[in-house]
């Protein structure tokens, strides 16, 4: 039976999980500029179904999936980390003019593709989701998991079309140049956070 108290909490943590401006925030903005609306969304879309996946798995067991991320989060760390530092040398080697990429299905793909993989490999991601999935109490026992998954993609998939809609728009007022900074700032942002993931594993297992 659907519970719209749980669907709003479900809905609320989606929100939540996507809205911190971290690494694929800055990807998304960046290939909203370059390409436009549908692009920046299907980085978001990515997104969307790995919190989705992360909901499932944690609806269907709570306990099992805080273990098997505990278990898993150094390899995530190092896959994870090099994926952002290879994601912003690429963005800071590209010299593709704002709007002179045509963009097909399979580049929306691809955009989707990367992001849900390196939604899954980042590991504040996978912390701040099972902390805020626990503190709202969407573990207990009895709970809906589709409920439960279904608010999560959705509140996830809603930022993605605001943040990516608000660029678009935003984008015709900007001044010639803007979106090869932001894509050059992107590809900074990546990095770092690519290197602090690494830097972290290093520190952690010296």
């Amino acid at each position: 039976m659907f519970d719209p108290a749980l669907f709003g909490k479900s809905l609320l943590l989606g929100l939540a999980v996507a809205a911190p401006l971290g690494p694929i925030g800055a990807l998304c903005i960046s290939r909203t500029l370059e390409r436009g609306f549908w692009a920046g969304l299907a980085g978001g879309l990515g997104t969307a179904l790995a919190d989705g996946l992360y909901a499932s798995l944690a609806a269907l067991g709570f306990a099992a999936f805080s273990a098997a991320l505990s278990g898993i989060s150094g390899p995530l760390r190092l896959v994870g980390g090099l994926f952002l530092i290879w994601l912003g040398w690429k963005s800071l080697q590209s010299r593709s003019a704002p709007g002179a990429v045509s963009v097909g299905a399979r580049d929306l793909l691809g955009t989707s593709v990367a992001t849900f993989a390196l939604t899954l490999a980042n590991p504040m991601t996978i912390l701040s989701f099972a902390a805020m999935f626990a503190g709202l109490g969407l573990a207990e026992e009895g709970s809906d998991a589709l409920t439960v998954v279904a608010g999560v993609f959705l509140g996830s998939l809603a930022w993605w079309v605001l943040l990516s809609g608000s660029v678009a728009i935003a984008h015709r007022r900007l001044p010639e140049g803007f979106a090869r900074w932001v894509r050059w700032a992107s590809g900074a942002v990546l990095i770092a956070f690519g290197v602090g993931a690494l830097a972290s594993l290093l520190i952690e297992r010296l």
